[in-house]
């Protein structure tokens, strides 16, 4: 009987292994599986994108023709577009971000097979400022929107039709920085520092040297060192990147503080004192210094709203008191102020409550409110006053006759919450109606409606609570 080497042995079933399986040399490899499709996605789900907003992370997944799948990247030859877009902008990794409002298609291109993906960009509103009968709020992308009256041509869409949903003010483009609102007519900033207004003008509130009313904007002068403007019922206050302040439009009472009561018809720079905040109430004035943070006021004075302690007009402007503040507003007869401590302080008129003292005298002099210390906004309409704190809670207090507070209730002479939400960041406030953002950038109005005023498309008598302005 032969013998066999025990490693013989083992060697003869891997062989048959080998050969059965292709290996040992001449067999055939399988075929790479290719790629089939592209799917692209985005880091939230969503097909839209706001300008200004954070970045959002696109990932392009590959179906592959043997059923599988995976992430892909440009190390692995990804390519995305397109490069040049208008609308959009992408990174090689996989980000885009919004630069125009519009819509534009994503592309994500490997080895010859492409993904699409439509990405629509908006303009969030940015800031609203309420006046009269009206509305205009600023979008992200630098365009202004108006509507509600425009009896005077006050929206300036170049038409003198009442609008009950926002309509793009003419001109401008995307250029505009800061609006203001008075009764029936509109002061605004583009970003190259021009000045222009548009509305009625009987008392020259337009600035251009006449007393013709614009239903579109005109350009003020040629300076193109504008910063901050304010407007009240018929007059306009605004300020130079130097701190100069200007002054035009009706002076009967004194609140051009120009020492006279004449009006005027183009800008007059107002005394050599240089400031960093302006408001603009029915007839009276209120500005903070630079620099020192002091509080001044000039104009009419029958109810206090100086706060000098008088009742009467103040043709130029008087310091108010020894406090620092960092805001204010002057409303249509009284005026509310933050200090640097966050405090919030309210004199002149108070029938209404407006004050929110928990009286109805008027005050002739800058009174706290309350004891807290956390207040970041306020505005002051005509009868009522609306104020955000810093813990992103909305209140209101004086006349509810329209619904203005955005409480569903009555009239209140102390601050009472709107809701119970804590998002929100800014206000205004009209005639008898209010406007507020929230950190959403979404827009909320309620108050009188019967011009269209709150923007939601209706002219409804008015809104009780704070109702959507659709973007």
């Amino acid at each position: 009987m032969k013998n066999f080497k025990f490693s013989t042995l083992l060697m003869i079933p891997v062989l048959a292994v080998l050969a059965a399986c292709g290996g040992g040399g001449g067999g055939s490899s399988t075929a790479t599986a290719t790629l089939q499709s592209i799917t692209i996605t985005s880091s939230d789900n969503a097909t839209t994108i706001a300008i200004g907003a954070a970045a959002k992370q696109l990932t392009a997944t590959g179906r592959y023709s043997d059923g599988s799948s995976k992430a892909l990247a440009s190390t692995g030859g990804l390519v995305w577009g397109p490069s040049n877009s208008t609308v959009l902008q992408i990174a090689t990794n996989g980000t885009v971000t919004g630069k125009l409002v519009g819509t534009d298609t994503i592309t994500a291109t490997q080895d010859g097979v492409t993904g699409k993906l439509a990405i629509t960009v908006t303009a969030p509103w940015g800031s609203v400022v309420a006046g009269g009968y009206q509305t205009i709020a600023r979008k992200a992308d630098g365009n202004l929107y108006s509507w509600g009256e425009n009896i005077k041509g006050q929206l300036g869409d170049s038409t003198t039709i009442n609008r009950s949903a926002p309509v793009l003010v003419s001109g401008g483009g995307t250029s505009w920085k800061q609006v203001a609102l008075g009764d029936q007519f509109a002061v605004a900033i583009r970003t190259d520092g021009t000045l222009w207004a548009w509305g009625y003008n009987q008392d020259g509130q337009l600035g251009d040297g006449t007393q013709i009313n614009r239903t579109a904007p005109i350009q003020i002068g040629k300076d193109k060192d504008w910063s901050l403007v304010a407007a009240g019922k018929a007059h306009a206050l605004a300020i130079k990147t130097s701190g100069a302040l200007y002054a035009w439009g009706r002076n009967d009472r004194g609140q051009l503080g120009d020492g006279t009561v004449i009006n005027r018809t183009a800008p007059l720079k107002i005394g050599l004192l240089l400031w960093s905040a302006i408001s603009a109430g029915e007839t009276h004035s209120m500005a903070i210094q630079r620099d020192t943070n002091d509080l001044y006021g000039w104009g009419g004075n029958s109810y206090g709203q100086v706060g000098n302690l008088l009742k009467v007009d103040v043709p130029a402007p008087v310091k108010i008191g020894t406090l620092k503040w960092t805001s204010l507003s002057a409303g249509a007869f009284h005026t509310m102020a933050i200090t640097n401590s966050g405090t919030l302080y309210a004199w002149g008129q108070n029938t209404y409550g407006q004050l929110g003292n928990n009286g109805s005298l008027d005050l002739t002099s800058p009174a706290q409110i309350g004891t807290d210390s956390n207040w970041s906004q306020v505005a002051a309409g005509t009868q009522h006053t609306i104020g955000v704190r810093n813990d992103g809670t909305l209140w209101s207090w004086g006349a509810n006759t329209e619904g203005q507070l955005g409480t569903g209730g009555t009239d209140v002479v102390i601050p009472q919450q709107i809701g119970n939400g804590n998002n929100w960041k800014s206000v205004a406030a009209g005639k008898a109606h209010s406007f507020a953002l929230k950190t959403d950038d979404t827009l909320w109005g309620w108050g009188r409606n019967q011009e269209g005023q709150l923007g939601n498309g209706q002219t409804a008598a008015y809104a009780p609570i704070p109702v959507n302005v659709p973007n």
